[in-house]
């Protein structure tokens, strides 16, 4: 395996300190710009990882960080409009401000996140309507060889789908209403999606490709939630609401600070989130069943409760 100087954005996320910690294990060198370097002394830790103070959306900042670099990896992307984040900005106009500054300093290869369902033409949820134009965008800028990644709802050790349920669900130990219960998913393994990007940095044939990655088994958000319940040892009962309360909830909670839910998320979940085609066996991957996994992180009340004491902290210095 060559060893590669890669610059990611959106490394301090998720899914980046997953895919950042395994390249530089790997003996890549890797660029991780941040806004608050301060917060992520973590990825100091690992070796081979230079953390940057930067801000990816100012132009002149990105072509700085590109000088020889062999490969940018984009992971940038907000579930939710709030304050100054909008969908245009991050999914649309920064992949574009990537590619620019990719073509002016000469790198071409390019590893983006994107989601499943985005689709520019979607008609109603802006996530996957940006999302689809910002996936369209860099696979039609001339010069760039892009492998973009579509993947169901990732679960993994610091995820924000069962963690952030499991925190719901001990805040209404009776009954919790869910909206949007019938929504199917196909939640992937964050090891799986890190592994992909892995096998499409060294597979050339992935250029040009836009990959669907799903777990083993697809689930109804009902069925996510009260397997969360059932693993954290919750007797809540869990409520599906009919549509018109769906989208009624999904109005009143995107009025309040940080949006658990939005009238865009409404929308979202009313696409099942299960790929055509699951790319992970034909990059020779497995993927791993949510039942091997999560009750590993789920059921360690103690870590989940430091997990979201960080992340309100996070949003406090924000």
């Amino acid at each position: 395996m060559k060893a590669r100087r890669i610059c990611v954005l959106g490394g301090t996320g998720f899914v980046g300190s997953h895919l950042v910690f395994r390249l530089a294990n790997l003996g890549h060198s890797l660029i991780v710009p941040t806004r608050r370097p301060a917060r992520h002394r973590e990825l100091r830790l690992a070796q081979n990882v230079q953390l940057v103070e930067a801000n990816p959306y100012e132009h002149g900042q990105l072509t700085a960080l590109f000088q020889n670099v062999d490969c940018v990896i984009n992971l940038v992307g907000i579930l939710n409009e709030t304050g100054n984040s909008r969908f245009q900005t991050a999914h649309v106009e920064l992949p574009g401000a990537i590619v620019r500054a990719m073509r002016e300093t000469g790198v071409t290869r390019l590893l983006h996140m994107s989601a499943l369902n985005a689709n520019v033409n979607e008609s109603h949820s802006r996530y996957l309507k940006t999302k689809g134009a910002g996936e369209d965008l860099v696979h039609q800028t001339a010069g760039i060889d892009p492998t973009s990644f579509r993947p169901s709802v990732i679960f993994g050790p610091g995820d924000s789908f069962f963690n952030r349920f499991a925190s719901l669900l001990a805040l209404t130990p009776l009954a919790f209403p869910l909206a949007c219960a019938d929504a199917r998913f196909a939640p992937v393994y964050v090891g799986n999606v890190v592994d992909a990007f892995v096998r499409a940095l060294e597979d050339r044939h992935t250029i040009g490709q836009r990959l669907d990655l799903c777990g083993p088994k697809d689930y109804t958000l009902g069925e996510l939630v009260r397997y969360t319940a059932r693993i954290t040892g919750r007797d809540t009962l869990v409520i599906g609401l009919p549509d018109l309360l769906s989208r009624l909830q999904a109005m009143a909670l995107g009025l309040l600070p940080g949006k658990p839910f939005s009238l865009d998320n409404y929308y979202s979940l009313k696409i099942d989130s299960l790929c055509r085609d699951n790319a992970l066996p034909g990059l020779g991957i497995t993927p791993r069943s949510l039942e091997s996994v999560v009750p590993a992180y789920l059921g360690d009340a103690s870590m989940r409760a430091r997990y979201f004491r960080f992340r309100a902290t996070a949003r406090r210095n924000e």
